[in-house]
């Protein structure tokens, strides 16, 4: 796998992967050719000719022609997949409808359909449809079975909180990160950086391998080197190559202390039974609410006694609460030393003193 590695590999990238090893990389972002069936020139209302996507990469004669081709880039990405790893495909709706078929008739397991809205789409100049302003993208896992990599809290993180939904207004490739030949466009279809860092962060880890079958202008190289990952790029076009060597080499790494998922931590599974054998409560002591005016007695099976009542700490700060369910470890404090200490917190305790 070294001679791939950090590499973009100039060729047909359905022949290029069936040279790769099965089960190999971590993290899938394509590009495809959106075969967008455009006919003829299009020209802006002071008659200057808009510089759209005309390129023989994404003309086919058919539609039999791209779903055959589809298929089979579609079938070699699957195979270097790791069992466990995840693809995204981005399109638009001239293609991506019969992308996602493919991919369910290949046993991809479709996670999410995200829809990229573009703050700053081109405009529709003929008049004669709504204005394009979105792309689509299928996440998808390898099969139904596998465990892939979601950061959820850390995405959840990034919207202030709020689980980070679906739709993502994310603006085009504009000014100085538009890469550019002679004053046009070096690649019609270039992505922006944030769009990849925001899948790159949420669907990978540090030190995993991203394979961008279609590499382009090395949006995905430059972002997954910044971001403390590997890649492996595949391209046929000599100039596209140039540029995206030379924009990847100027990309700078993150440095490793600040690549860390501490959010996504899971703590270690502690009972409240824990806590009594260990010392850090006894048994017969009380427990409180925040506001004292609630008491429960500790007894010797980790349960509690309040008013007649017995159960967990759970059971019994719901019955309080008048809920069906409640977390326990967030309602009880534990008097020490004069001061009321969270009952989470001596569970933070036990922890660090006997599980790291």
């Amino acid at each position: 796998m070294d001679k791939y590695l950090n590499k973009i590999i100039k060729g047909d990238c359905i022949e290029v992967l069936k040279e790769m090893p099965e089960n190999s990389v971590d993290l899938i972002f394509a590009d495809p050719p959106y075969n967008l069936q455009l006919q003829g020139d299009l020209y802006r209302p002071n008659q200057t000719r808009v510089n759209g996507v005309d390129d023989k990469w994404d003309q086919f004669s058919s539609f039999e022609e791209y779903d055959q081709f589809t298929h089979d880039w579609l079938k070699a990405c699957r195979r270097v997949l790791k069992k466990d790893g995840t693809i995204w495909v981005i399109g638009s709706y001239h293609n991506i409808f019969r992308v996602g078929k493919i991919m369910q008739d290949l046993g991809f397991w479709t996670l999410n359909d995200v829809v990229w809205i573009k703050t700053n789409p081109m405009p529709n100049f003929r008049g004669t449809r709504f204005n394009n302003a979105q792309e689509t993208l299928i996440w998808a896992a390898k099969s139904q079975k596998s465990k892939y990599t979601f950061h959820y809290k850390s995405m959840k993180a990034f919207g202030d909180d709020k689980q980070m939904r679906s739709d993502w207004y994310i603006p085009v490739c504009n000014g100085k990160e538009r890469i550019k030949l002679n004053g046009e466009k070096a690649h019609s279809t270039q992505k922006p950086e944030a769009l990849l860092y925001r899948i790159i962060v949420a669907t990978s880890n540090p030190g995993d391998i991203v394979l961008d079958p279609f590499m382009g202008s090395g949006t995905t190289g430059a972002v997954a080197k910044k971001l403390g990952r590997n890649f492996v790029g595949i391209e046929k076009e000599d100039t596209y190559i140039k540029i995206a060597n030379e924009r990847i080499k100027k990309a700078k790494q993150i440095d490793d202390e600040f690549l860390s998922y501490a959010i996504e931590e899971k703590k270690p599974k502690v009972s409240f039974g824990n806590l009594i054998e260990a010392g850090f409560i006894k048994v017969g002591d009380f427990l409180y609410s925040k506001d004292k005016k609630n008491k429960a007695k500790v007894l010797a099976n980790a349960t509690l006694e309040w008013e007649n009542k017995t159960g967990s700490i759970h059971k019994i700060s719901a019955t309080i609460l008048g809920k069906t369910a409640n977390n326990g470890w967030t309602f009880w404090y534990v008097p020490q030393k004069g001061d009321l200490v969270l009952l989470n917190e001596l569970r933070d305790r036990y922890i660090k003193r006997y599980l790291t």
